[in-house]
């Protein structure tokens, strides 16, 4: 999973998550470094915080996805980027990237995340951490 944030406190909004995850999805395996980004894909003058985990999941890639948005909306996200078609400030954003070596294509959930793995390279640094 890759985690950011980048307004209201991002560093705080991440450890806030990443103990949501832990309490609610399953058993965090291993962590990334946090570090500071610049927006992909739209303007701000608000960095990002992100963070990539390895979870351990009782849940289904669809089941799992239906909880991250319970997270994310209960942090205060109000609506996705898939939604809006344009990216945006959020106070929190999580994103499932890889499931085991499962491929899963549905009209809510692509895994892999095509995006995270081959277009970003933050993002992919961060997973390579935690694999």
């Amino acid at each position: 999973m890759l985690l950011g944030s980048n307004i209201n406190n991002p560093e705080k909004n991440i450890e806030i998550a990443i103990e949501k995850i832990e309490n609610q999805l399953g058993l965090i395996l291993n962590k990334s470094e946090l570090i500071i980004t610049k927006p992909v894909g739209f303007e701000s003058y608000n960095n990002f915080c992100n963070i990539a985990i390895k979870l351990k999941t009782q849940f289904s890639p669809i089941k799992l996805l239906s909880e991250v948005k319970v997270i994310e909306e209960n942090m205060g996200r109000v609506s996705d980027s898939a939604v809006l078609g344009a990216y945006q400030d959020r106070i929190i954003d999580i994103d499932i990237i890889l499931y085991n070596n499962i491929k899963f294509s549905s009209k809510r959930l692509i895994i892999p995340h095509q995006k995270n793995l081959y277009e970003r390279d933050f993002a992919r640094k961060l997973i390579n951490e935690v694999e």
